[in-house]
């Protein structure tokens, strides 16, 4: 079976982490895992870069992340979402893995 793994990363300002993680905790999450499925991992750093938030997203295919994402894209639920939490993110960086072969994943 084909997998691909999006390491999605936000370095957020200072002092932001405790919102963002009530804010994904409460409403976020709930949003996206619907839609986008089998959520691998959601973490913040503890040591070095600081502020920093990632979360790891296991998919079939590339094309079923494309379709996934565009999905979440549209969701009125999501859009309405987004504002309440970009305003705390400073950077975002965004990484699709594929596995090796003897990879468990």
């Amino acid at each position: 079976m084909a997998v691909i793994v999006e390491m999605r990363s936000y370095v957020l300002h200072p002092g932001a982490l405790p919102e963002f993680m009530r804010l994904m905790g409460d409403e976020g999450i709930g949003i996206e895992r619907p839609i986008l499925g089998d959520l691998l991992g959601f973490y913040s750093s503890e040591i070095g870069s600081i502020n920093k938030v990632v979360h790891l997203w296991r998919y079939a295919t590339f094309e079923d992340r494309q379709q996934r994402r565009a999905q979440l894209a549209a969701s009125p639920d999501w859009l309405a979402f987004v504002p309440k939490v970009l305003p705390l993110i400073q950077e975002m960086h965004n990484e699709l893995l594929n596995p090796a072969p003897f990879s468990p994943q």
